[in-house]
């Protein structure tokens, strides 16, 4: 569960467009050019036409017939009209009119936004939050057997969110089923990554829109309206045993679409606004209330998928497992020692009917009126309708969040996905190595590791052509230009890679801030990047402009060249003016806190010892080594803040050829106590891009063995 919270996708943009329509004065077209479509063209998707395993039903039941394929424009209506005159229900209310912007459906929303925010985050979320995986046939490989790779990118913690662990029965049977190893949480049986002695598997986050926000009008004698009738509010309590303390008694509230969210936390600011039906009914003295809509809500058979893939040896057994595993929605690659390998899709996805006369989109990506039941979702995803696909044609598959199906293919799961840059550049280098020499575990590792930044080759040309006439301004910008003859590598100790990162935050903020929310900044992943790229070929379009200089209409050159300015200095206070010295290293470092016993406020002998030392690494958001940073952050002084957010949590290569040659590193290593030799005993390894061996059969443990503890049952 705490998984699926953190992994589940859209919410951050569905609130994100919310919160971003009032300060556009209602304009949805203008938000939504801050959402752009995903760029098949460019990146392809998981699976190709001739691979995605599934079809839309005859009778257009599935979900592919429900929402419109991922490519469809939205139908937003008149959302923008400007006619508040308003009409009357039948209880004498004054109903919205197409386009009203609704004060207390922002206020409800805002609510609902500072309330999920509220809920500590266990692994992560954001842009990082997400992974590499890829699986490589034998035809390409040096052994002739297949290899598969998985870093998942998640929120980083000492300890890390993973320990490695072998499950082995000393000879199975029906009673005793397990021969696998990988890596798992604390407290969850089974491994979650990992291999058994015939199959291995990665999971990658799917990015399926499981989450919807309902807006629900409530009432005061604890009814809400439905389908035309005041319909009783759902109330329950629960308790929370403390430890020490007294119990903390909960009441929540709840409608057919979940709990009501808004109510946890009502003091609020707007968060943004959005239009609603024309016969929907007013908001009332309070407002709108929001419900959460989630499939981890209800009840599911993860934990039983987990051993279900413990124990699977075919693609069959993968998806008979993938079947019950209901939440988190992910990406499952995998491959078997008798040379298979393939892709599965799990997760319960709902499905939504359209709505096409609402003034917003009905496909997940806005909130729904929960007063009207065509908005509903209408069961879910079918699994054996869930895109899968064994040994493709090309003879390797790569999974990193992009979209996973060709536009309009199999069934709907979402609009919001990652923008497939980490997933373009995968598959780039897998065509490179294998148009070369058959690729093995230490190439796998390597591609995992690549740190070309996407960022660079769409901006540095137009950064290039700025006119610079300040020669201290012009010292940092010809890095770029050695650093493009180089690549763009975004390594730890590149002075370009330094000014660049500076580059792009100064960018967004010196584009967007004035006319987005601050809860809104953007924080520089892929969807920015592809935002950006869009406006660079329009040096006039009005996001350009400055709305806070009354006396200027700002183009794309005057904020790149603000940009380079502002990046030079702020560098020059931190790193110095010598920006041939510069480091990337310097200032993009991986600060690992525990997460109750790191805190700033708590004794410095406790927390030198829970956290280990800052260490300085190379990457970036959309880069395939995904050291993320948040370009929104800053220090009190304004400066950028370029510390790594989320990244791989680990990383693991199986060879399918032998078991015993698989290679694996952790975060921070493989125990959660401060006094282990094993709580940091990883982080130099993984920092650096190294892995250890991973012995997997019964000899090569105990030939690795450097300590043995045995459990014995009392008689």
């Amino acid at each position: 569960k705490a998984m699926a919270w953190d992994l589940r996708s859209n919410y951050d943009a569905e609130l994100g467009r919310a919160a971003a329509l009032r300060p556009l004065a209602g304009d949805v077209a203008r938000v939504e050019e801050l959402y752009p479509g995903y760029p098949y063209a460019q990146h392809p998707p998981v699976l190709t036409p001739q691979e995605n395993g599934t079809a839309t039903p005859p009778d257009g039941s599935g979900a592919g017939a429900d929402a419109g394929p991922d490519d469809a424009p939205a139908e937003t209506g008149d959302a923008g009209a400007d006619d508040a005159s308003g009409e009357t229900d039948a209880e004498g209310e004054t109903t919205a009119a197409p386009g009203w912007l609704d004060r207390e459906a922002t206020n409800a929303l805002a609510s609902a936004h500072e309330a999920i925010q509220a809920v500590p985050v266990l692994l992560g979320e954001g842009e990082g939050v997400g992974s590499n995986s890829f699986v490589v046939a034998g035809e390409h490989t040096a052994s002739g057997a297949p290899l598969l790779a998985n870093d998942p990118h998640l929120s980083i913690s000492a300890p890390g969110v993973w320990y490695q662990v072998g499950l082995h029965c000393t000879e199975t049977s029906a009673e005793c089923t397990f021969d696998v190893a990988g890596f798992s949480f604390a407290g969850m049986p089974g491994v979650i990554i990992g291999h058994n002695s015939d199959l291995s598997w990665g999971l990658t986050n799917l990015n399926a829109d499981v989450t919807d926000f309902f807006l629900e009008r409530v009432y005061d004698d604890g009814t809400h309206l439905y389908d035309g009738e005041r319909v009783d509010l759902s109330r329950r309590t629960e308790t929370i045993e403390v430890n020490g303390g007294s119990d903390l008694v909960l009441t929540i509230t709840s409608t057919r679409h979940g709990p009501i969210i808004s109510e946890v936390l009502p003091e609020t600011s707007a968060a943004g606004s959005v239009p609603v039906p024309q016969d929907s009914p007013s908001s009332g003295f309070s407002g709108y209330a929001v419900a959460l809509g989630w499939t981890a809500l209800q009840p599911g058979r993860t934990a039983e998928a987990i051993f279900a893939m413990n124990r699977a040896t075919d693609a069959a057994d993968l998806a008979a497992a993938a079947a019950i595993l209901d939440v988190p929605a992910q990406n499952i690659v995998f491959a078997t020692t008798d040379g298979a390998i393939g892709y599965q899709a799990p997760g319960r996805v709902p499905v939504r009917r359209p709505v096409p006369e609402g003034p917003l989109p009905s496909d997940g990506t806005w909130p729904r009126p929960g007063w009207d039941p065509r908005y509903d979702w209408k069961g879910f995803v079918a699994p054996e309708d869930m895109p899968a696909a064994v040994d493709p044609a090309e003879g390797f598959i790569v999974a990193a969040n992009q979209a996973v199906a060709p536009a309009g293919e199999g069934p709907f799961l979402a609009r919001d996905w990652d923008y497939g840059y980490r997933a373009d550049r995968i598959r780039a280098l897998i065509e490179s190595s294998i148009a070369d020499d058959p690729l093995d575990a230490e190439a796998m590792n390597a591609i995992m590791l690549d740190d070309h930044s996407p960022y660079a080759p769409v901006l540095v040309p137009a950064l290039l052509q700025v006119d610079v006439d300040d020669p201290f301004v012009q010292e940092a910008v010809d890095l770029l230009r050695q650093w493009s003859a180089d690549g763009f590598p975004q390594s730890r100790d590149s002075a370009a890679a330094a000014y660049f990162a500076a580059i792009w935050a100064n960018l967004l903020e010196l584009t967007f801030s004035d006319e987005l929310p601050a809860s809104q900044a953007p924080d520089g992943g892929s969807r920015w990047l592809h935002v950006v790229r869009g406006l660079l070929e329009d040096p006039e379009n009005p996001w350009w402009d400055d709305r806070t200089t009354v006396d200027q209409v700002e183009g794309r050159d005057l904020i790149l060249q603000r940009s380079l300015v502002r990046a030079r200095r702020q560098l020059t206070n931190f790193l110095g003016k010598d920006a041939d010295r510069w480091e990337w290293g310097k200032v993009h470092d991986a600060e690992l806190r525990h997460p109750v016993l790191g805190g700033e406020s708590l004794p410095v002998p406790l927390t030198t010892l829970m956290n280990p030392a800052a260490v300085g690494v190379s990457g970036g958001p959309s880069i395939v080594n995904a050291m993320s940073w948040d370009a929104g952050a800053r220090t009190r002084d304004g400066r950028p803040v370029f510390t790594v957010t989320s990244a791989p949590s680990m990383r693991m290569v199986s060879d399918l050829s032998d078991l015993d040659a698989s290679r694996w590193v952790n975060l921070t290593g493989s125990s959660g106590h401060a006094g282990s030799a094993h709580y940091t005993d990883q982080i130099d390894a993984w920092a650096d891009g190294r892995t250890f061996p991973w012995p997997f059969s019964r000899a090569a443990a105990e030939e690795a063995a450097a300590d043995e503890l045995t459990l014995r049952p009392p008689a």
